[in-house]
């Protein structure tokens, strides 16, 4: 069965926010690229993925959400969309909270089990 683009969005930030490894994983696509918002790496193989899911899942208080209002879905053609907008991450680093804002885009084949083709994050930089 097909999920909407934001079925799957929101699928994917539930399994970040309960650091459900394996669902999260479920989501891309055995050739996805991932450009994380915190790391500098590009990330092409399932195995780079887990890696830095797994570092990230060991942060305290692990929690991303939807900034309201900035998702933004292009349906390019039949079941392949384009998903942009903005997250907010928050986590403890040495037991002090931190919160980041960063924009996202996906591409997903929504009728794929695995439907993340490529997904690139980056925290938003200071204005000039």
């Amino acid at each position: 069965m097909t999920k909407t683009p934001e079925q799957i969005l929101n699928t994917w930030m539930q399994a970040v926010n309960k650091r459900d490894i394996e669902t999260l994983l479920s989501f891309y696509n055995k050739n996805a690229v991932l450009i994380p918002t915190f790391s500098n790496k590009l990330l092409t193989t399932p195995e780079d993925i887990r890696d830095y899911f797994v570092k990230l899942g060991n942060r305290d208080e692990l929690s991303v959400s939807l900034h309201e209002k900035t998702l933004n879905i292009q349906l390019i053609r039949n079941d392949i969309y384009i998903l942009s907008g903005i997250y907010c991450w928050q986590l403890t680093i040495d037991r002090e909270s931190f919160t980041f804002e960063a924009r996202f885009s996906y591409t997903i084949d929504a009728s794929l089990a695995n439907p993340i083709l490529n997904h690139h994050s980056s925290q938003i930089p200071r204005m000039l």
